[in-house]
């Protein structure tokens, strides 16, 4: 009877698994000698190797073309602050936002205070809801990222 657990014959040196049965073989083969009797040319590491690379590299590629066909017309989009309220513990923001593109779209807004433009801990992020090409919208949302003392704020917004 023939016996389905990997040869036990010693290898030298650096080893990894046979690719149909598991026993230990030298690095430069893929396959043992009882999973290729014959000694037919095996594939090598490198193109192994080379072969999922290029899929890894057309897989980017390809997620990158249908990221940029499925957001292109969509923005830029222009915003300013409608108005602010105190809403304790912070503050109710209405922003206008308009879609300047030629797609409908939402945008992420960043409000932050005026007098500190840079990110950092005084920056709040609005969603928009989908905005049609070159039409104006206003929408409100509350944050207590701001404090709740109103004061002059400034907003960004961007593309997708």
């Amino acid at each position: 009877m023939e016996s389905t657990t990997p040869s036990a014959t010693p290898v030298a040196g650096p080893t990894h698994r046979c690719v149909r049965c598991g026993a230990a073989v030298p690095l430069d083969i893929a396959l043992c000698e009882r999973c290729n009797p014959l000694g037919l040319p095996q594939p090598a590491s490198t193109q192994a190797h080379g072969t999922v690379f290029l899929a890894v590299v057309l897989s980017v590629v390809g997620l990158a073309l249908l990221g940029r066909f499925a957001l292109s017309g969509i923005g830029p989009f222009s915003g300013s602050i409608a108005g602010v309220v105190a809403a304790p513990p912070g503050l109710a923001i209405t922003l206008s936002v308009t879609n300047e593109g030629s797609s409908a779209g939402s945008t992420t807004c960043r409000v932050y205070d005026a007098a500190n433009p840079g990110l950092g801990p005084d920056s709040a992020f609005m969603t928009s809801p989908a905005i049609e090409p070159g039409r104006t919208i206003s929408f409100s949302g509350e944050t207590a990222l701001l404090g709740s003392t109103v004061r002059p704020l400034a907003v960004e917004c961007g593309r997708p």
